[in-house]
């Protein structure tokens, strides 16, 4: 489809926590109307990169409940809330994950810091899709890395949010108590790699890439 024809998606990576982690600001290019994506924390510059780009943000929405990907959504939607007087919903991830979002204050301190638990204003499920001025991203479950991981995918973009399924070369951890490896490589080789291979994707650490790059090189994979 032509740029012409669909609305234009544009989107900036701001690295956050000190897991370098990929939060990711989406918006439409005619309305500046957008989401935030995997809001970990850092939530200053997140705001100062919605605030640059112009975008109005609709609503926060997790992959899954790691800290560093939902660690700063609460804080996120009350500083957006209070500048805007509308409030921003948390969307995802899928309910599976709400044990990880409910242990995150006590994560993060472990961790030397401080982050809020997190409480989603909708649960997401596959078959779901979260939607924003013309754009649709369909949910997809793949769970392995946490139980209850999502990918948002944008057909008409050919374009996917994978979070921690899959990176350039690698794939998510599973070496937790609740991760499974066999699951994680099927729900990428049964449901990722067969939306084509001219698909790109934002992961959650370190450069994207495409499902056909992953396919031919990621030795996870083969």
């Amino acid at each position: 489809m032509s740029e012409a024809a669909q609305p234009a998606l544009r989107g900036a990576i701001i690295p956050v926590t000190p897991f370098q982690q990929n939060c990711t600001l989406l918006w439409d290019d005619a309305t500046k109307n957008g989401i935030v994506v995997d809001p970990g924390g850092d939530v200053a510059n997140i705001l100062s990169a919605i605030e640059q780009s112009g975008v109005t943000v609709q609503s926060i929405v997790l992959t899954h409940g790691h800290l560093d990907h939902a660690g700063g959504a609460m804080g996120l939607a009350a500083a957006l809330r209070e500048k805007t007087g509308q409030p921003v919903p948390i969307e995802g991830p899928d309910r599976r994950d709400e044990f990880l979002l409910n242990g995150i204050a006590a994560q993060a301190a472990g961790y030397g810091f401080e982050a809020e638990n997190v409480t989603p204003d909708r649960w997401l499920a596959e078959g779901d899709a979260v939607e924003f001025a013309g754009h649709r991203f369909d949910v997809l479950h793949c769970p392995g890395h946490t139980p209850g991981h999502l990918v948002f995918v944008n057909h008409a973009a050919r374009f996917a949010l994978v979070g921690d399924v899959l990176f350039q070369g690698s794939v998510g951890r599973t070496d937790f108590p609740y991760g499974d490896h066999a699951a994680l490589i099927a729900a990428i080789q049964t449901k990722l790699l067969p939306l084509g291979d001219d698909y790109s994707f934002v992961c959650g650490h370190g450069p994207g890439s495409s499902f056909g790059a992953e396919r031919a090189s990621n030795p996870f994979l083969r």
